[in-house]
Parts: structure tokens; C-alpha cells; sequence
């Protein structure tokens, strides 16, 4: 595709994983209506949730936990969905639970 750029983050996983760029319609977090938070003190650094991101937003740091990049998040929930501790839960934008 043109205009397309992927930049390849160097990992521990044994696939390369692009990093999210803004794109033509820009940073797409803001299509979101509830959002993934991590309990970084449950999670055990598995890795499934970064595997698993459709939009590659999650970044597992083996010392620091999980971070979420929230300007591509789109709330879908796989994260929440594949963590074997539910150290993710989804939250309604703004507050409350989703």
C-alpha cells in the first residue's frame, strides 16, 4: 500500500511486531467507547496480551508490566479476554465499568 509505513520493534518473541503509526485519519483511540486497565501487580508477564492486540497497542515489559498505547487502542477487548489472571479489565470511557 503506499504511504504505508511499519516499523519492526525489536523483541524477545520469536515474531516481529510493528509499531503502530498515525495513519490518514490519524490516531484512532478516539473511536473507542470503553478501555482496557491493567492490574500490573496480578499480571504475569505471559505475553498474550501483546500477542494477541489487533492494532499491536500493548507493550509487556518483563521489569515494568503492561502499558497501553490509548492514542491507537480501540477498545475491543481481546487483551481482557486472553489474560489467564484478568489482570485486564475493560472500563467504560470516562469512568465506570464497561
Amino acid at each position: 500500500m503506499p504511504g504505508l509505513k511499519l516499523e519492526v520493534i525489536p523483541t524477545t518473541h520469536k515474531l516481529p511486531l510493528a509499531k503502530p503509526v498515525k495513519g490518514a485519519v490519524g490516531k484512532t483511540g478516539s473511536w473507542r467507547w470503553r478501555k482496557p486497565v491493567v492490574d500490573n501487580s496480578k499480571c504475569r508477564r505471559c505475553f498474550l496480551c501483546e500477542i494477541y492486540c489487533p492494532d499491536n497497542c500493548i507493550l509487556v515489559d518483563p521489569d515494568k508490566g503492561v502499558s497501553i498505547d490509548y492514542d491507537y487502542c480501540k477498545g475491543c477487548g481481546v487483551c481482557a479476554s486472553v489474560c489467564p489472571v484478568e489482570a485486564i479489565t475493560m472500563v467504560r470511557e470516562g469512568g465506570g465499568n464497561g
